[in-house]
């Protein structure tokens, strides 16, 4: 038996397991298929066709001792998959969401804190932990177990291999593993699936060789990069995540 709030805003061709709970306020688009045994509290957005499976819990109030009951949102793109017993937070008044993104896949155990930003077509292995605040761009993957820092930003194409820590911002298009999390190189097989060129590869690889194994330190390396490459997209990628860092980057 399910307890379904009648205020909540409920799509079209919705399927709803056994014992599953849906508070107030909660809006779930269509085709949407939810898993028994869910919680799906205040302040959910569900788009089209999201799966939810078996004890997932959706929405809930952020782990933030400064929250105070604000009415803040968890967001949830279309075609998302979310695997058994994640939990995801809701926002806090420094943003009031937290937003997953299209087509992204996180899988058992994972959790999202308040206020974190995924991007779309990311993939979150099993019991992957993240504090708040954290940015996570498209198409970027997280390995199992991994632990993410408050305000960590991990870049587009990334990978981060599983069991690792990330307590540094991880820049666009790398291999990240080691203790410390370190630069272990591309995200080869990554980047060729997703239609980046031989020379677009190369041309990033160079900007790596610069930022992590030659003699200058981080803001000299993008100076000489900004002064002396040819800002195509995915440099600018490199050079304006790098600059943008508030925690500073992995070392190499």
């Amino acid at each position: 038996m399910n307890s379904v709030s009648k205020k909540a805003r409920i799509g079209t061709n919705v399927i709803i397991g056994e014992y599953t709970v849906i508070k107030d306020d909660v809006i779930i688009g269509n085709d949407v298929k939810i898993g028994s045994n869910v919680l799906i509290d205040n302040g959910a957005r569900i788009s089209n066709n999201v799966i939810i499976h078996h004890g997932a819990v959706i929405s809930t109030p952020p782990q933030d001792l400064k929250f105070e009951g604000e009415i803040t949102t968890f967001e949830i793109g279309e075609n998302t998959v979310i695997r058994e017993y994640a939990t995801l937070n809701r926002g806090t008044k420094h943003s009031y969401m937290t937003v997953v993104g299209k087509n992204c896949f996180l899988m058992a155990y994972s959790h999202i804190a308040h206020d974190c930003k995924i991007g779309d077509n990311v993939i979150i292995a099993n019991a992957v932990n993240m504090g708040g605040h954290v940015i996570i761009d498209d198409w970027a993957i997280i390995g199992g177990i991994v632990a993410i820092h408050q305000f960590c930003r991990i870049g587009k194409h990334a990978i981060i291999g599983g069991g690792f820590r990330a307590v540094k911002d991880v820049p666009p298009f790398i291999l990240a593993g080691n203790v410390p999390l370190k630069y272990e190189g591309l995200n080869f097989v990554g980047l060729k699936r997703r239609g980046y060129t031989n020379e677009q590869i190369e041309n990033i690889r160079n900007v790596y060789n610069i930022i992590y194994k030659s003699k200058y330190n981080v803001s000299d390396a993008i100076k000489k990069i900004k002064n002396e490459i040819e800002q195509t997209p995915e440099i600018k990628t490199i050079t304006d995540f790098i600059e943008a860092s508030s925690r500073g980057i992995i070392r190499g």
